[in-house]
């Protein structure tokens, strides 16, 4: 199993979406830096000379924090990887579930997030895959019996054995297929 990730924008909408917001409160909560720089540079340096030194500053400061907000978006964008691709994985097997696929293990790569989630998808495919086989062979075990019953009955209580016996063959038919 690969550990490396190719794609890494596997839910865009979610994911940048999510950087987005991250970078909008990281922008919001550093508006404060420039006020309390304005501030100390008032204190340290004399009028004449802050004006000139004031564009420098602050545009400095302005490419640093665009620099800054940039890393964050990226970093943000393949953190939220660790969410949204095992949140696809766990949809598609879902879906696949409901299009009539066998119950199927997920696995999430490591460092990916909720690992709790997969192993307790698991755990309910590993039941439901027992709780499968044991019904399959309960379904043997009937038909075995009415076939075995169908010797003995009434000629005329045939026939609803025989369409008991023909759904029962049906039913297996479908847990064959998964």
């Amino acid at each position: 199993m690969a550990s490396h990730r190719k794609i890494i924008l596997i839910n865009p909408r979610f994911q940048i979406r999510f950087s987005l917001f991250l970078c909008s409160l990281v922008f919001i909560s550093s508006l404060m830096y420039p006020a309390v720089i304005y501030g100390l540079l008032e204190h340290i340096i004399p009028a004449d000379k802050l004006a000139t030194i004031e564009f420098k500053v602050f545009a400095a400061l302005g490419s640093m924090q665009l620099v800054f907000i940039l890393l964050v978006f990226l970093v943000s964008i393949v953190q939220s990887h660790k969410i949204a691709g095992p949140m696809f994985k766990l949809t598609k097997s879902l879906k696949d579930i409901a299009a009539g696929g066998p119950p199927q293990k997920i696995f999430f790569r490591k460092g990916d997030q909720f690992m709790e989630v997969a192993e307790a998808y698991n755990n309910a495919v590993e039941k439901m895959t027992q709780e499968h086989n044991d019904d399959f062979a309960y379904l043997s075990e009937v038909s075995s019996y009415i076939n075995n019953l169908s010797l003995v009955v009434p000629e005329d209580k045939k026939s609803v054995l025989g369409e008991i016996n023909t759904k029962l063959t049906e039913i297996q038919e479908r847990f064959k297929a998964k």
